[in-house]
Parts: C-alpha cells; structure tokens; sequence
C-alpha cells in the first residue's frame, strides 16, 4: 500500500510501502497552534501527563536516555510522559487495580515523536517490532504505552520473562515460559489493561494501545507545548 504523510498542508508521498494500491493519507501536527485548535474542537484529543491523574505511576524513560536498543536519545524529556485523555484515564483505572494486586505500574515510554520513530525505522525495519513511519505509531498518536510491574512496597521491577523491548519471540504473549509466575504476571497485566480498553500487541508483553476511534492525527511536537493553553 502507498501512504502519504501529511505535514502542514503538504502531501507526501513516501516511495516503495508498495505500488498499485490506493493512497493513505496520514496527518502529522507539526505546529503547536493546530494541535491546540483539534483540542477545541474535540476535548478527548487532548494530552495529559500521566502523573497528573495517577500519581502511583513511576517513569523509567528509556528513550530519553542512551539505555534502549538504539543506545541514542531520541527525545529530551525524562521527566514527563503524556497520552490523549481517554488513554490516560484508563490507565489510571488500570492502575487502581494493580493497586489492590500490590503492584504499581511503571512506564518506559508513551507519547513518543515522530521523529523518534523514523530513526528507530532507520535501525530496524521490521514491523513486529518499530512502526512505520509510513503509517505513523500509537505513540505518535499519543495512545500507546510501554510498561512493566513493579512491587508496590520495594519498587523493584517484577520478573515478566524478558527486559523491556527485547526483539525475540520470547516477549510475545503466545510464548509458554517455564515459569509460571512470569505467564501469571502477563496474564494479569494483558487482562487488566485490556479491562481498562486497551489492546495488547501480540508480539511485545510491555506494549498496550487504545483504539484511534476519534482519528487521533500524528504528532511531531516537543513535549513542553502540551502544557501550554491547557493541553
């Protein structure tokens, strides 16, 4: 399939996604002004710092620090993260439940640039794994989190079979780990965050999206102007 990426008011095309099939159009807001009038006209696109409605979260922020796969930062902030409205209350929801499990969540990545995702491309090209830039992420949309458990009393991160963002099929929900403590851990996380509304990725324990069922549009914006005017 052949996408276009939309940026301003400009199409373009990106070459070899696929020939014959028709185009995509995929919209990025690279200005701060045109997020803040999609907010107005729709309140549940806008971008809440997780802290801000659960404060039981904890951050580990890997792609603002050289400890991820591409061993680079890809983006500035370490100390705030961000999902659209409804993304965010439900995680608090999810949250609330792994409260009385004992557990606490903590969040390696959620709302992510899109320019970050095209250098993760430029790593690995393979779907299972890193988004497209031809079809835009759940973390540039501002709807998908990574994360893991932790113990609610020692913070200490719980044993889900692999470390996060690890490209084997050992991280995939399907896969039988001899441990049966690891298969109950992703159980309870993959029921209760889909629970909440969120869709679980087959392939990655860690990585839960809620569905763009309002055309949540791409977002190419420095984390700092979501705090701006209300959003």
């Amino acid at each position: 399939m052949c996408y276009k990426i939309k940026i301003y008011c400009t199409v373009y095309a990106f070459a070899g996604i696929g020939s014959g099939a028709r185009a995509q159009e995929v919209v990025v807001v690279t200005r701060e002004n045109q997020y803040h009038q999609q907010v107005a006209q729709d309140s549940l696109k806008r971008m809440v710092e997780l802290k801000t409605v659960s404060g039981s979260l904890v951050y580990d922020l890997r792609y603002a620090t050289k400890n991820n796969f591409t061993h680079k930062k890809l983006y500035s902030s370490g100390k705030t993260t961000f999902l659209r409205m409804p993304a965010a209350m439900a995680l608090k929801k999810a949250q609330e439940t792994f409260t009385t499990m004992g557990w606490r969540l903590k969040i390696f990545d959620a709302y992510r640039p899109y320019y970050a995702t095209k250098k993760m491309w430029e790593l690995i090209h393979d779907e299972r794994y890193v988004a497209n830039p031809a079809k835009g992420s759940g973390h540039n949309r501002g709807l998908s989190v990574d994360l893991t458990l932790t113990d609610l009393k020692t913070g200490k991160e719980l044993d889900l079979g692999t470390g996060f963002d690890n490209f084997s099929d050992s991280a995939g929900h399907s896969f039988s780990h001899p441990d049966s403590m690891v298969m109950y851990r992703r159980k309870m996380l993959k029921e209760t965050m889909e629970r909440a509304g969120f869709k679980a990725l087959e392939t990655e324990w860690w990585h839960y999206s809620w569905p763009n069922d309002r055309n949540y549009e791409l977002l190419d914006l420095d984390f700092k102007k979501f705090r701006k005017k209300g959003g």
